[in-house]
């Protein structure tokens, strides 16, 4: 049968010609419309994603070095508020500051009571804290704050360690904040009602 026989048939043979020409005009116009963005505006995007992505951190830091006060007075290590107030600057410290930060009360727990069983609490504590830092506080606040998702923050920094080991986790937090930042100004663009 032709297609002058059957019109139906011209029109599902054409309809793959027309899903690949409304998909290049739907990517000519994001590409266009990215384009159009000029420097500034590509300096304010990233500039409050980065924003944003250090308020997160902020408040990360913020809830480590409570989690740590509280944890260090129950185990009634000397100076607490002083390892609690330094594992939080530690915590902007990418891979080591988490393991500097536990350095010092290892240590005092250790002289203090000249046993193994005090250091031993403070190296739990670590432990605790450090799972819930990476598995629930980071990815919770970099999703209320940065708007990227819990996966994203629990995959990204996984992934990007392991292809660059140590800038790789250094620069996935920041980096997952301007990218969710575009891809929210996308849909906004797309989507005006959002």
């Amino acid at each position: 049968m032709s297609m002058d026989e059957c019109p139906q048939a011209g029109f599902t043979a054409a309809q793959p010609l027309v899903s690949t020409f409304s998909r290049a005009i739907h990517h000519r116009f994001w590409q266009e419309h990215l384009m159009r963005m000029n420097l500034g505006e590509h300096f304010l995007l990233t500039g409050g994603a980065l924003k944003n992505w250090f308020i997160a951190q902020l408040q990360d830091s913020l809830a480590v070095g409570i989690l740590w006060l509280v944890g260090l007075y129950i185990i009634r290590v000397p100076g607490a508020p002083l390892w609690a107030l330094l594992g939080a600057i530690f915590q902007f410290v990418p891979q080591i500051g988490a393991v500097l930060g536990v350095i010092g009360p290892a240590l005092t727990a250790m002289f203090k009571w000249g046993d193994w069983e005090h250091p031993l609490y403070v190296l739990i504590l670590y432990g605790v804290i450090a799972v819930l830092d990476g598995f629930v506080l980071q990815p919770y606040i970099m999703k209320r704050t940065a708007k990227v998702p819990v996966w994203a923050s629990i995959l990204a920094p996984i992934v990007l360690g392991m292809v660059i080991p140590f800038w790789g986790i250094l620069l996935a937090p920041p980096l997952l904040a301007v990218l969710y930042a575009y891809k929210a100004r996308q849909a906004r663009i797309h989507n005006p009602m959002i």
